[in-house]
């Protein structure tokens, strides 16, 4: 029988956010043990270089010091020995987000890919982790929580842990602190919730809206549910929103007054959207940790995995989250079509969808997507966003040419009996075959334009023969999502600079310049910063207060700085085009349609 690796975490100065991390090989390579951290975490595609967060790194075997020397930016080499050698990390953690470690006084958390080093050539041997509680008075009520297996801790104790390899090991994140716990049972499996921050969550509400949720996407892809366990690790902070996809858990990070209130009956905009979250990240335990691209299988921790197929797991993730839903009974349709209408003007604001295709937007991800300048929206095109679209698309197809009777989810179950439950990847082709295969229709031409191409989507005809009208209005000031119908009955709209902003004091500073638009034309920049229009300071009210009385084709003066010098442009605003999407329910025959689909029932 192998012997484990063993791995030790020690949430060692708290105030200074430091971590010792230790992991020792049994029988390391005679030749001299590599350990390497991972350069990125699977889930969130960018090189993240763990590794410059390791602030002192130390050997030993048997007790005795052992000379460890640095090969490349993550990998370390320990001389031979001839007994087990340990590797002492000390690990600096103040990245609060999905994707990092953190430590302070009041709270710690970790994702394994950030602390635990791999052991070169043992990534398939069984792994023991020792969690352990800092020391002081102030930390005896933490708990913890995480999805990995107990081997002698107690439920939510500190102590010892266990994963079946490496790659287990690290794709079950650790929470710690003072954390509120709830629980449900969703198709037979337990579901806890674990959050930490202060907030004023209805938990009986919390876990009885995710039960619904949860049982829904279980029986969409069939029971039994692939995981024993499932947590959600939850952080609630004044503004945030992320999460992170595991295999029997989610990293979410929220606002905490996206939670649940008590007293509250009604899905709220904001508890809606954690809702949607969560959604998304429990679908990815199908799509994307089990139905994985074949360029992840296995994943080269090392370095980038290009793939062409972002687009659907995470685009077509982001179509089934919402429609989750209404399908599970938590929204209605109006807030269903609400949302779609959201995602469809955010489509239409970015000039970018007319430069990349899909397919390029998912391969590029390691250096655009996750890396986003102030061109990034006259550029690149969303695979979340636009993937969403195709994949709304693609269904509405399907059940059109087959009049009912396949649909999406056909496919998404088929891909999870091929692939998820087999472990085999998916080929960079093999969703569009697939897709063909289970429904008899050539689907060729229709992935050609929708990935590998920039044309526009047949949004309105597929809606319209699924019973939703799609109108479109001009933006009524730059916090206009869109989803609703106008509140002013002037059709104007707005007078548009053509450029975002962000308010700085007094300041306006502009953070992108649209292609095409006003601001383009005079001349401004990302980051100029705006202090006067036709001589007055934006003020707090900012560039819609500055503009609520302008008309298209009025000239203004931008008084601005760029770095120190101070400039002047003549602007002529422009009207706002008509890319404010609103969808309603139609009428008649289609109206049938609308249900069947929303309901995802076939015929």
């Amino acid at each position: 029988m192998t012997d484990p690796i063993r791995y030790r975490i020690v949430p060692e100065q708290p105030q200074a956010h430091l971590y010792r991390v230790s992991c020792t090989v049994a029988e390391p390579d005679p030749s001299g043990q590599e350990f390497a951290l991972p350069a990125w975490i699977p889930g969130s595609y960018m090189i993240r270089e763990f590794a410059r967060h390791v602030v002192s790194i130390r050997a030993e075997s048997r007790g005795k010091p052992l000379a460890i020397e640095k090969l490349d930016k993550h990998t370390w080499r320990a001389q031979p020995a001839a007994g087990p050698v340990t590797v002492i990390c000390e690990i600096y953690a103040r990245d609060l987000s999905v994707r990092g470690a953190y430590l302070d006084a009041r709270q710690a958390f970790f994702n394994g890919a950030c602390v635990f080093l791999r052991v070169r050539g043992q990534e398939s041997a069984p792994c023991e982790l020792e969690i352990v509680r800092p020391s002081g008075a102030r930390y005896r009520g933490w708990r913890l929580a995480t999805a990995m297996t107990v081997s002698g801790a107690k439920l939510h104790g500190f102590g010892l842990y266990r994963a079946a390899d490496y790659d287990e090991l690290i794709d079950h994140p650790v929470a710690m602190g003072d954390l509120a716990l709830a629980s449900f049972r969703a198709c037979g499996v337990t579901h806890e919730v674990a959050i930490t921050g202060r907030h004023s969550a209805d938990m009986a509400r919390l876990t009885r809206d995710l039960k619904r949720l949860c049982e829904h996407h279980i029986r969409f892809f069939g029971e039994p549910a692939p995981m024993k366990r499932y947590v959600f690790l939850v952080t609630a902070l004044g503004e945030g929103y992320g999460g992170l996809e595991h295999r029997a858990s989610t990293a979410l990070q929220c606002s905490r007054d996206d939670l649940p209130r008590r007293g509250e009956a009604q899905v709220n905009e904001r508890y809606r959207t954690f809702l949607g979250l969560a959604s998304h990240e429990y679908f990815h335990t199908w799509n994307v940790k089990r139905i994985k691209p074949a360029a992840f299988t296995p994943y080269d921790l090392d370095r980038e995995g290009y793939t062409t197929l972002l687009w659907a797991f995470e685009g077509v993730t982001s179509y089934y989250d919402d429609l989750a839903l209404v399908r599970s009974g938590l929204i209605g349709t109006k807030d269903y079509l609400e949302l779609l209408g959201r995602s469809v003007t955010t489509y239409l604001r970015a000039p970018g969808r007319r430069k990349q295709s899909l397919a390029e937007s998912s391969f590029d991800a390691w250096i655009k997507y996750y890396r986003p300048d102030e061109n990034s929206p006259n550029a690149t095109v969303s695979y979340y966003g636009k993937g969403s679209l195709v994949a709304l698309c693609l269904d509405l197809l399907i059940r059109d040419k087959t009049r009912g009777k396949k649909s999406l989810d056909d496919v998404m179950r088929a891909l999870w009996i091929g692939h998820g439950l087999t472990g085999i990847g998916v080929e960079e082709d093999g969703i569009e075959r697939l897709a063909e295969e289970v429904t008899g229709l050539e689907l060729r031409k229709t992935f050609d334009e929708w990935l590998r191409s920039t044309r526009e989507l047949p949004l309105r005809d597929l809606l319209a023969e699924h019973g939703v009208e799609m109108a479109l209005r001009p933006a009524e000031s730059s916090s206009d999502k869109g989803g609703r119908a106008a509140s002013s009955k002037d059709p104007g709209g707005l007078a548009m600079l053509g450029a975002g902003a962000r308010a700085s004091g007094e300041e306006a500073v502009v953070t992108h310049v649209l292609e095409g638009g006003a601001a383009q034309e005079a001349g401004l920049a990302a980051g100029d910063a705006i202090v006067a229009v036709d001589g007055l300071r934006p003020g707090r009210g900012g560039l819609d207060a500055a503009f609520a009385r302008r008309k298209a084709g009025d000239t203004i003066a931008i008084h601005a700085f760029r770095r120190d010098e101070l400039l002047e442009f003549r602007v002529r605003l422009m009207a706002a085009p008509a890319d404010t999407c609103v969808l309603t329910e139609l009428t008649g025959a289609s109206a049938r349609r609308l249900e069947r689909w929303l309901d995802g029932r076939r015929g």
